[in-house]
């Protein structure tokens, strides 16, 4: 059985990119859930390094600080003076001077750079016994770009930089892509005899193969089967230029899955975001970071998902969610946002202009219309009325609110936390609900109604409103309600004791 290749990557991340204008070192620009570098990082991941090292310079504790959060294992280099990449790559060299073996070398800037070409490239250049192989690629425009110039046998004979070649050379299209496999000791030795004569007074890494080429070693070209995996960005163009390539990438293949995505062009999908088969996503709709969608699902339209899980038969439609999670069948929206730690359990509804946060909606529970649940804990089969609010904040803490199953609660209530609501309890619509309510109760908490006859008539004389009362009062002259008992006098005029949960309780609180 053949050893395994011990292998090296070396990522340069050391650029100001100062074509981004930005205060954000370029190689830390995100794109469609992962920064630049966190991109290649993960091209390179199967190659199963033994070690990485990223040189630094600009920005360096930003982006220190970002690898200690994606690839804690990889070494960062600092490179306090930009000298070129030969010079890069000396630097990340003398940090693990006993390396041996490949030696891969990645620009930092390559987002759409697939493992399986990153692989590819390595096997080649193992494969054949290369002292150095360059990943190359045919493309329609290479102004600004190394040029693979070969010589009549097709072989390779240098690489030259665009300001550095000759108008003949500038007409070739084939490119380097900044991608590398190298011999570890011929690296070495060769990056020891590297000159600064060149246009930029800088050390090029791509010197190493005209090195290489003059001492007769072998070195090879392998080229991109896609020229759009090579492509770097500059400026903040052509960073818009490579998401819309990976939005197009990543949707393609989710297509190809069984998920159905109803306007791929205005479907924005994370590279580390999960959809189940025949999940179907509408248009003008994002899912960021860890989100989830399940089996059958339909999320969208103008909905954003951040990190929230999504069950399979459930409903998302103009809605906003961060870490939330809606459960199978559950439905959202139009209009809901879902806070971190809003959970929604089986057929659970959030409905239109409801926020939820840090609180549980039990299975088939509602909460259908113009409501804040903040800090809460909702039974099963309950239903909150219309413009209620969770009154969860003191000023100093949060505290929380539990409403038993079954439960029904009027409109226009407020639950002043802590405070609880029990199974199968009712709370009349108006209610400030300061104290618990037993299961089976009703609660009310509000004034008793005054009419004051006439005051319309005498305070606002001369407008409309006293001129309808008028006709009305006229119009109503000479009739009786015989059959009205006192008791249900009382009850019409605000008797409490009279007050059923179909008195403003219901009709607002249900669909």
């Amino acid at each position: 059985m053949s050893q395994p290749h011990l292998r090296t990557v070396v990522v340069l991340a050391a650029g100001e990119g100062k074509r981004m204008k930005s205060a954000l070192p370029k190689v830390l620009h995100p794109l469609l859930g992962r920064t630049l570098v966190g991109h290649v990082l993960t091209a390179a991941a199967p190659l199963a390094a033994n070690r990485t090292v990223v040189v630094v310079g600009h920005g360096a504790d930003q982006v220190r600080a970002h690898l200690a959060e994606i690839t804690p294992d990889a070494t960062p280099v600092l490179q306090a003076e930009q000298l070129g990449t030969g010079h890069a790559v000396r630097i990340a060299l003398d940090a693990v001077p006993d390396v041996t073996g490949t030696v891969v070398v990645l620009n930092g800037d390559v987002p759409l750079l697939r493992p399986e070409t990153v692989t590819a490239l390595v096997e080649a250049h193992e494969g054949a016994g290369s002292a150095a192989t360059v990943l190359a690629a045919e493309v329609p425009d290479p102004a600004g770009l190394g040029r693979i110039v070969r010589d009549a046998d097709g072989r390779l004979e240098q690489i030259v930089e665009q300001r550095d070649a000759t108008e003949a050379q500038r007409a070739i299209r084939e490119i380097n892509a900044g991608i590398y496999a190298f011999d570890a000791v011929r690296l070495r030795d060769a990056l020891g005899k590297l000159s600064t004569d060149n246009d930029q007074g800088e050390e090029y890494l791509t010197d190493v193969f005209g090195l290489l080429v003059s001492a007769g070693e072998p070195v090879g070209v392998h080229v991109a089967a896609d020229h759009s995996e090579t492509l770097g960005c500059n400026d903040r163009v052509e960073l818009a230029a490579l998401r819309r390539l990976m939005r197009d990438r990543v949707n393609e293949a989710w297509m190809r899955t069984g998920v159905s995505l109803l306007d791929p062009e205005t479907t924005w999908i994370d590279v580390t975001v999960a959809l189940d088969r025949d999940a179907v996503v509408d248009q003008n709709t994002q899912l960021r970071g860890g989100t989830v969608i399940g089996t059958g699902a339909l999320v969208g339209p103008d909905v954003t998902l951040v990190d929230t899980v999504v069950g399979a038969g459930a409903t998302v439609i103009r809605s906003h969610a961060v870490g939330a999670e809606v459960g199978p069948n559950a439905s959202v929206g139009p209009y809901a946002y879902l806070r971190p730690a809003a959970r929604l359990a089986e057929k659970a509804k959030v409905g239109t202009f409801v926020e939820v946060k840090n609180s549980e909606i039990g299975a088939g529970s509602k909460v259908p219309h113009l409501t804040y649940v903040g800090d809460a804990t909702i039974g099963e089969q309950s239903n909150i009325g219309a413009a209620s609010v969770f009154v969860n904040y003191d000023g100093v803490n949060k505290h929380r609110t539990v409403i038993g199953s079954h439960a029904r609660t009027g409109a226009d209530n407020m639950f002043v936390a802590p405070v609880e609501v029990g199974d199968g309890a009712y709370t009349a619509a108006g209610s400030v609900i300061i104290e618990n309510v037993p299961p089976g109760a009703m609660g009310v908490a509000r004034a008793r109604q005054r009419n004051i006859e006439g005051w319309v008539v005498k305070r606002r004389a001369g407008t409309a409103a006293a001129e309808a009362a008028e006709r009305a009062r006229r119009g109503g002259e000479g009739a009786s309600n015989p059959g009205l008992t006192a008791s249900e006098g009382e009850a019409i005029h605000g008797d409490t004791e009279a007050v059923g949960p179909a008195s403003g309780a219901g009709d607002t609180a249900t669909d």
